[in-house]
């Protein structure tokens, strides 16, 4: 197939793109439509429509080349997806003033939605808007001269006691797998995760990394004591760290020692030429999880014996962004983990 996709913005000439669908006649007719509308949405873009919706800007908005990160991407389509179908989404987008905005915001409120939700709703309706004002698809930008609404508070550190009380569950966890390895065969897995996410954790407590700079970890990353944070991951892709620069630094004797111990037991266990991610256990081709990391995070149990452990999901893997959020008590402190028993939610 041949789809005209629009001018090429430096020459003018027009450009197509071949494409080749593997399958029967269904999925190759398929490929045609979807393809056929989105390059529609391509060509019609730089055009002055007045009358466009907020839904169809958006979905242009999502198509046009923008060098986001792919959890960006992510991001961004939950929050279009309900733009989309709430009723501000049928509104022209040049109506969308900002006392229309302030009314929306008002009633996403009071129906329950947290401030940093719908503070990035805002954020993405505006750079939306900036877009199309940008392209010359709108004539006026409906919000220009809107201040921005107040920031959530800033999500302060942990208090230390709370990152001592993850730090011995995650050490009594791996003590537990070890005294009970070898009774099923599923135990060296277990053992493995039990190291894994004991490491992690230190990492994460003595270097301040991010959770997508710990999951593209590699052995080789660690020279003496100097940790390398060269590479993070973002939605599954590995690339640069969020800011693109490179970091060393000199991680506690107790947690260079602790990486160099578990890395040479693995040594030990695994055979040669396989993975030397931090990551990936000894017997599994992929990552531990969807974001390279173990999905269970240690929490401290609420104990009927000393040995008892609490396993908690953190953040659920199953929270969608969009609709499981919840706001920073702006309490100075970040929210720990829920406890045993909790009903876990999903904090962004």
């Amino acid at each position: 197939m041949r789809v005209a996709i629009g001018p090429d913005p430096v020459s003018g000439r027009s450009r197509y793109r071949s494409l080749t669908v593997h399958g029967d006649r269904d999925s190759a007719q398929a490929a045609r439509q979807r393809w056929a509308a989105k390059a529609d949405l391509v060509r019609s873009s730089g055009r002055t429509r007045p009358g466009i919706t907020l839904a169809a800007l958006l979905g242009e908005w999502m198509c046009a080349d923008h060098g986001w990160r792919p959890s960006t991407v992510v991001g961004y389509r939950s929050v279009v997806g309900f733009l989309t179908q709430d009723p501000v989404g049928k509104r022209r987008a040049v109506d969308l003033t900002p006392k229309v905005l302030a009314a929306a915001c008002a009633d996403w409120r009071s129906q329950g939605w947290p401030d940093p939700t719908v503070s990035a709703r805002i954020r993405v309706l505006r750079s939306a808007l900036g877009w199309a004002y940008t392209e010359r698809i709108l004539d006026v930008h409906p919000l220009d001269g809107m201040r921005s609404p107040p920031h959530a508070a800033v999500r302060m550190h942990a208090p230390v006691e709370d990152v001592r009380a993850i730090l011995a569950c995650a050490r009594q966890q791996a003590l537990d797998a070890a005294i009970g390895e070898g009774r099923r065969p599923s135990d060296r897995a277990a053992v493995h995760r039990a190291e894994q996410t004991l490491l992690l954790t230190r990492l994460a407590a003595d270097s301040g990394a991010r959770r997508g700079e710990l999951a593209a970890l590699q052995i080789t990353d660690l020279d003496g004591d100097v940790l390398t944070i060269a590479r993070g991951t973002s939605n599954e892709v590995v690339g640069p760290t969020k800011t693109g620069r490179i970091r060393r630094l000199t991680l506690g004797p107790t947690t260079a020692g602790l990486w160099r111990h578990t890395v040479e037991q693995w040594r030990q266990r695994a055979s040669e030429g396989q993975r030397s991610g931090l990551t990936t256990p000894p017997d599994c081709p992929r990552p531990a999880s969807r974001t390279g990391l173990p999905n269970s995070a240690p929490t401290p149990a609420t104990r009927t014996s000393p040995s008892t452990v609490c396993v908690t999901p953190w953040p659920p893997p199953w929270c969608p962004k969009e609709t499981s959020c919840r706001p920073n008590t702006g309490s100075g402190t970040a929210t720990p983990p829920p406890r045993c028993g909790s009903t876990a939610t999903c904090c962004h």
